[in-house]
């Protein structure tokens, strides 16, 4: 059966929507970590370990079994399920009146959040072709510069209006809607298939589930897989690290207020979370259509610059030069969005498709949205005696350099991605304008 031109817009928005929110919730943590500091009396560090490995922990974990299911199931459900319960637990977290109580309901978010991104990669990839794939990725990681243009100001609005816990509340609600919509209006193709087979090999539920052992063999056998997982696990690492405090550190340096804070990051991260993936994703359609190569090169080419950008932009002592570097570092982060995550669409079996991304994502958030935030909170308090209040600038200033280090591993991914394409059979040009690709 081939899917209509509108159906596969529609399911991108929808899922793009989804992720918008489930975005949107961490990036309110951020605005109302400061409230929540004073009125809980928490230090640094446990705001660090609360907004990072106690969250990522679960996130990460949780979303390999998650995947598995969603490579065999119906991820239509687990989408749907999935939503409804980290929206019911983003309102609870309102609720809450001590750490551990806030603590416990974030590990009920991360568990719920860990249910969105791995099952709708694999749904994308069956509504999409080789030569669509970086744009329709791109298209769905905009979901993080939108969740940025709306979270941001929300937040910073809701918290200096109606405080940290009913912000909570507000941000939580969209997403039983969104549950419920994706439940009704989307369908699984394995489903609405019948049991017909695509006559192009569409992919069908598989009876024989891989083990895990087995997925994880034949993953790590490839190459660019090995350095795209330790290049978005290091970009992870050094994005969250930086963005989880950045509210707090506009706050502490140049006395922004949360709503100042929520205007400032809503425009900045809004903007060039959208217009970055997207610019990545049109310059792949457009020039490398189907040469990974172009498009990794490209990637370590953007990260680079972003490197030298983000420390500028701590180093300056000027608000407005240090917002102004801050969107350019964050333009250049975005696009490389669509082409990693697209490259790795392409490069594994549509079977391993769902409990890849749970693999990148458990490396990744571990690493990245674990360690980042909890290094950053460390660094600032062991800075504290000397440096006061500009402790978090300086924090942020020596995690800036690392971003090299993401650009190094795509750099290396280009060397062996055409081989490692040729090897999985995928090395054929793909039309560029084609309703439904089945591989």
């Amino acid at each position: 059966m081939m899917s209509s031109r509108g159906y596969k817009k529609y399911l991108l928005t929808l899922l793009t929507t989804i992720l918008v929110f489930n975005y949107v919730d961490r990036l309110g943590l951020g605005v109302v970590l400061q409230s929540i500091k004073v009125d809980l009396q928490l230090s640094d560090t446990q705001l660090g370990f609360l907004s990072g490995i106690a969250f990522a922990f679960f996130y990460a974990i949780m979303g390999v079994p998650i995947a598995r299911w969603a490579d065999s199931g119906n991820r239509v459900l687990i989408i749907s399920l999935t939503a409804l319960l980290w929206s019911i637990s983003v309102i609870l977290c309102g609720l809450t009146a001590s750490f551990v109580q806030l603590l416990l309901v974030r590990v009920a978010v991360a568990v719920g959040e860990a249910g969105c991104i791995p099952p709708a990669f694999s749904l994308l990839s069956d509504f999409f072709s080789r030569a669509e794939r970086p744009r329709a990725a791109a298209i769905y990681g905009m979901g993080g510069g939108i969740s940025s243009l709306f979270g941001y100001f929300a937040a910073g609005w809701l918290n200096a209006r109606y405080g940290w816990r009913l912000t909570f509340v507000a941000l939580g609600a969209p997403g039983l809607l969104l549950a419920a919509l994706a439940w009704f209006t989307l369908r699984e193709p394995r489903i609405s298939f019948s049991g017909r087979e695509c006559n192009a090999g569409s992919y069908l539920a598989s009876r024989d589930t891989p083990a895990l052992k087995e997925v994880w063999t034949k993953l790590w056998s490839i190459r660019t897989f090995r350095h795209l997982l330790a290049s978005l696990s290091a970009l992870f690492f050094f994005i969250y690290g930086i963005l989880q405090w950045q509210p707090s550190f506009l706050i502490r340096s140049y006395h922004f207020t949360s709503e100042q804070v929520g205007v400032c990051l809503s425009l900045i991260y809004g903007a060039t979370g959208i217009f970055g993936p997207y610019v990545g994703g049109a310059l792949a359609f457009r020039y490398a259509a189907t040469n990974e190569r172009r498009q990794l090169k490209m990637c370590a080419i953007s990260v680079s610059c972003s490197a030298a950008l983000w420390a500028l932009a701590y180093a300056c002592h000027s608000r407005y030069q240090t917002l102004a570097l801050i969107a350019c570092a964050n333009f250049g982060l975005g696009i490389v969005n669509g082409p990693m995550f697209a490259t790795i669409q392409t490069l594994v079996p549509e079977h391993m498709r769902a409990t890849s991304f749970a693999i990148v994502y458990l490396s990744a958030n571990l690493v990245g949205m674990g360690l980042g935030p909890l290094a950053a909170g460390i660094l600032s308090d062991s800075l504290e005696g000397p440096l006061g209040t500009e402790s978090l600038r300086y924090a942020l200033l020596l995690l800036s350099p690392g971003f090299l280090w993401v650009a190094w591993h795509a750099w290396q991914a280009s060397r062996t991605v055409l081989d490692d394409l040729a090897a999985a059979g995928k090395t054929v040009a793909i039309p560029l304008k084609a309703s439904y690709a089945c591989e």
